[in-house]
Formats: C-alpha cells, structure tokens, sequence
C-alpha cells in the first residue's frame, strides 16, 4: 500500500542518495514530503543538486547549518518536529550519519512514526567521529535498517539488533553512479591527460592543525610529479585561511569551487588517482575504477581496501602520501561487487509499500 513518506535530507551525499531512491518512491506510488535541514546551505553544496539530480523541491527549507554539533543537531530536531506535526507522515526516511540524519530519526521516534535508515550497518569503529555516533544511535532506533553489503549487515547482527529490522539492498550510491555516470556534461576544467583528484571536508583533518598541515604539504609535493584538481569545500576554505595556508596550496594545487554531482563524477573517470577523506568518494571511485587514496586512520567501506581500489593512509607524513598517491595502480580486475546490483532504490520502494 502506498505510504506518506517525509525524507530528511541536509548534506551533499544525500541529495545523490535520494535522487534515485525519490524516482523509486514515485513508481510504486508513495507519497513524498522532502524535507531540507540546510546543514549543507552553500548554493553549489546543495540547491545545485536538487536542480541537476530532478530531486522534488523540499516542501520544508530549514535553512539550519553552522554552529556546534550538538547546537544544530538541537535546533534541527525541533524544526523537524514541527514539520512531522504539520505532514503526518506514515513513516519518516533518513539517509546516511549527518546531524540532519539524527535530528530526523530523533525527532520521527519521539513521536511514534516509524524510521526507515538507508545506508544503515557501517561502522568505522572510531567513537571520536560524530558520524559514527549518528549513525549508531540512527540504527538502534530505526525499524528498517536498509544496508549496502553483507559487512554492514553483520555489524548489525553482532549488535543484537533483531534480523527482520535488516535488509540488505545494496548500495544506492551504485545506483547513482550507474545512472549519472553516462551523462554527457562539460568539465568545469580541462584537466591535464594525468592528474589527481583531491577532496578534503572531514573535521578530522580539516580541525586538526597538524594533519591539515600534513596534507597541506604533501599534496604540494605530490603536485610536482602529478598535477591536482581539488574542487574544494567551503569549511576547508576557511581553515586554510584562517591558518594561511591557502595561498600556499593554491600556488601548487588547481582548486576549483565545489562542483555538480555529475561534473564530480565525470573528473574522477579521467582522474589517474582520487585522494579523499570523504566516504562517498570512496565508493565513487570504486565504481569507476579509479585508484582511492583515503587519509583516514579507518574507513567504513572495508570492501574497497580489501578488493585493492582503495588505500588508507593514516599515517600523515609528506613521504607516506607522496608514496601513496604516486605508488597508485589498478589492481587485477574482478567481478567481486560487494554493493549490489545498482537495484537497490528500488527494493527499498518496495519494501515500504
């Protein structure tokens, strides 16, 4: 039967996670009420998206981004509420570990609606990220725990949560990538024939003044044997000029502003590496089989290392992340697919009606 269905949304990776899970919706009939925090409130962050993607328009703009974790995490759930009040849904969907994805799963519980979590299951094992929290505290309070692989589904299980509150779908970010991917759009830069593509966002490197610092310099030393693109985000901006460091990796590295989903895709194909904290990065790069280098200690997506598409470097140091970045190749191909099928939208849809 179809449902009245609010989806919180707030952050880049989950604009691309529900373009294709709203299209499903939409063929078997649901009902839904898009909802938009604002965590993530720069216009090439977010409105850009809802526009490229053909996302519905957010019946709801909260506009809420900036401050504290635990400030905009507050000031989300009480708007999101209200918002619950006003539309009655049958059930409440969230996406992913963001403030946005607690403060709507919070919010949906407290008032006896039931929580569908999408990319649910993924631990990082690193209770200093307040991803990890969010997405810990979303698991054990949704009733449709939705995961990307059979790793994330064991995390579940080891935990005690009850087997038919998990459904293991696969990855809708592969869905993503196999619809987006083949769309004909025109580069926001003409990159060199090789070149790396740098993404830097996590507070774990952006806060932290000598791991910034670290990846500061050694992507000014990578740059001198490959050219770099890093489209970069708003909040890394910031950091580094507050710190003066931007006129430094400026000097050495191509930056660009953030850019569109499909633009972002279109350079990690041509990319000769991909070098990231992001999570979504990761598994982008994966799909397009492009070497990952991720400066992280951990990363939730274990299947990419294991299968030899991504490598951790958590060791900081100029020398490791010129080595890692230039050391970057292809690893035998196999038909190992760990997320799925690219039909995971639609048993989502499905399993809701």
């Amino acid at each position: 039967m179809p449902k009245r269905i609010v989806s919180v949304v707030g952050a880049r990776p989950q604009f691309v996670k529900a373009a294709v899970v709203s299209a499903a919706l939409q063929d078997v009939g649901h009902e839904e009420v898009m909802v938009h925090t604002g965590q993530h409130y720069d216009y090439n962050m977010s409105e850009v998206f809802f526009e490229a993607l053909n996302i519905p328009k957010p019946r709801h703009s909260l506009g809420i981004g900036g401050g504290n974790h635990g400030e905009m995490t507050g000031r989300q759930l009480m708007a999101i509420e209200q918002c619950l009040l006003t539309e009655k849904p049958d059930l409440v969907l969230v996406y992913g570990d963001t403030n946005s994805t607690l403060a709507g799963a919070l919010a949906a519980v407290k008032l006896h609606i039931p929580v569908a979590h999408v990319e649910a299951g993924l631990r990082s094992f690193n209770m200093r990220m307040p991803e990890e929290v969010n997405r810990i505290l979303t698991d054990r309070i949704s009733q449709w725990l939705f995961t990307p692989s059979s790793v994330a589904s064991g995390h579940l299980r080891a935990e005690g949560i009850a087997g038919e509150r998990i459904i293991e779908v696969g990855d809708v970010m592969h869905d993503a990538v196999l619809r987006f991917s083949r769309s004909n759009v025109e580069l926001p830069v003409a990159p060199p024939k090789r070149f790396g593509l740098v993404t830097i966002h996590r507070a774990e490197n952006t806060d932290d003044d000598a791991r910034l610092g670290a990846i500061v310099e050694g992507l000014c030393q990578v740059a001198g044997s490959l050219p770099l693109i890093m489209p970069i985000h708003p909040r890394t901006r910031q950091r580094l000029e507050r710190l003066g460091w931007l006129e430094r990796l400026t000097q050495a590295v191509q930056m660009l502003e953030p850019v569109g989903y499909m633009e972002m895709l279109a350079l990690q194909k041509s990319a000769q590496a991909v070098i990231t904290d992001s999570g979504g990065i990761q598994k982008e790069a994966f799909f397009l089989q492009v070497p990952c280098i991720t400066l992280r200690d951990e990363t939730e997506w274990v299947e990419t290392v294991e299968l030899g598409w991504n490598r951790l470097v958590s060791d900081l140091s100029v020398s490791s992340i010129e080595a890692a970045v230039l050391g970057a190749s292809r690893p035998a191909k196999s038909q190992a697919q760990p997320y799925g099928d690219g039909r995971a939208a639609a048993r989502i849809a499905a399993m809701l009606g």
